[in-house]
């Protein structure tokens, strides 16, 4: 069959087989196929959609473009974690020393951020001479000596991904559930787990706004990883306001290792903890999930988190002496503080804004090759139904750039709803997905 016709059956709704999605994946891998009919392709999938059918075999291709990691020879039950991205979520750098401390081995490959969202990888190489670029033997040594890694996708591993994916964040078909399934489930797979909790934002600052489109992706996702032999957990998770008050590079590594020296953070760490708890039990390391929170608790209280991230740090390249004295980090020409003009409670912060003013200020990257400045961000002085008065400091921002300055504290300002009356707090945890079917989170 022609690339045209595949191309034509897809735009006209129709199923396609394995053959002819293999055909296409592996013809645009080797060059075959041109971006012109790959974006085409891509296109006729946005529009139609993919049966649950269609997007096992799209995703079981995409894994087997590359390689897939082996890690039989590491003792214990491999467990990740995968967050669909959110405006100042951190919880990896919390959660997998957490994880590993509680003799959970965690093989983490991470993504870098693009659009209002931050990536795991760009936060990590704020971290001066943090490596994410291992190789394979590499990234199995340093499981295999601290029970945890975190690197990025090398070129051995889902290459049909990187590729189809660069293509998608140009051609406008990012937000296509069998598309995003197949791209997050084909790298996770090649990674050598052996479970994986997952948690799938809904919100304003989401990927997926609305929380049925975020349920039917964490459905997705849940049902490729059980049809792969692999024990999963979703949830699905509120992000209609920031995820603990930094948002940028460094100032959320600066969170993140405050959170492991013992700072609670409420929804941070609440969040955390619930996600760790769940991958100590997949892991068998806790009869239930609260049991897991609860080692997850006191490897935070003994210290034993906080000294697993500094391995980590170590192993990986990373100078430890600035997560041991965070002062020492070089400042940003400017800190500006935005604040209040009213009296009243913190109505609703607007995760969208505050992540698009973080990019201007030059903490993400609008295209692939954007450089980012990791001191660059914002720090929440306040947060969803906290009490204000008018001059009081709402948030912080940091930058480099003297021309961004007025635009972002106007917009920053604006995310900010100031009212009289007390709101009603967001549910953080909504909905858990597991073998017991989709359910209310207590």
């Amino acid at each position: 069959m022609l690339p045209v016709e595949i191309i034509r059956k897809k735009r006209d709704g129709k199923k396609l087989t394995k053959d002819e999605i293999s055909l296409f994946i592996n013809g645009y891998l080797n060059g075959t196929i041109p971006d012109y009919q790959m974006s085409a392709f891509l296109m006729a999938i946005y529009f139609q959609g993919m049966d649950f059918e269609e997007t096992i075999c799209l995703t079981e291709i995409m894994l087997n473009s590359g390689h897939v990691v082996d890690l039989s020879d590491i003792s214990g039950i491999k467990v990740d974690k995968h967050s669909t991205g959110g405006v100042g979520d951190k919880v990896s750098l919390i959660l997998a020393p957490i994880v590993a401390s509680a003799g959970v081995p965690v093989p983490m490959i991470s993504g870098r951020g693009l659009g209002h969202t931050g990536g795991t990888l760009d936060k990590l190489e704020s971290i001066p001479g943090f490596k994410t670029n291992l190789s394979i033997e590499e990234y199995k040594k340093v499981i295999s000596e601290i029970g945890v890694v975190m690197i990025g996708q090398t070129s051995e591993i889902a290459p049909a991904d990187k590729k189809i994916y660069a293509l998608r964040d140009v051609t406008a078909t990012v937000e296509s559930i069998p598309l995003i399934s197949a791209s997050i489930m084909s790298k996770k797979l090649a990674e050598g787990i052996d479970a994986l909790v997952l948690d799938v934002k809904t919100g304003q600052g989401a990927f997926m706004s609305e929380y049925e489109k975020s349920l039917q992706l964490a459905q997705t996702l849940f049902t490729i990883g059980k049809n792969f032999g692999k024990k999963v957990i979703a949830f699905i998770t509120d992000m209609n306001q920031p995820l603990g008050y930094a948002v940028g590079n460094w100032l959320e590594v600066v969170e993140s290792v405050q959170c492991l020296r013992g700072l609670n953070v409420p929804d941070l760490m609440h969040l955390t903890y619930v996600l760790a708890g769940a991958m100590i039990m997949l892991g068998g390391k806790a009869n239930s999930i609260e049991e897991g929170m609860k080692i997850a608790q006191k490897v935070v209280l003994s210290g034993e988190a906080y000294e697993k991230f500094i391995k980590l740090v170590e192993k990986q390249g990373g100078d430890v002496s600035y997560i041991e004295n965070l002062e020492k980090y070089p400042l940003p020409k400017h800190s500006i503080e935005v604040k209040s003009i009213f009296d009243g409670y913190v109505y609703e912060i607007d995760a969208l804004e505050v992540g698009i003013v973080s990019v201007m200020l030059g903490a993400g990257r609008t295209k692939v090759d954007d450089v980012i400045d990791p001191k660059a961000g914002i720090v929440l002085r306040k947060k969803v139904g906290d009490k204000v008065e008018a001059g009081e400091p709402l948030a912080i921002f940091y930058t480099d750039k003297d021309d961004v300055i007025k635009i972002a504290k106007e917009r920053l300002s604006k995310a900010f709803k100031i009212k009289p009356e007390k709101p009603e707090l967001p549910k953080l945890i909504k909905t858990i997905i597991d073998n017991e079917g989709i359910r209310d989170w207590k």
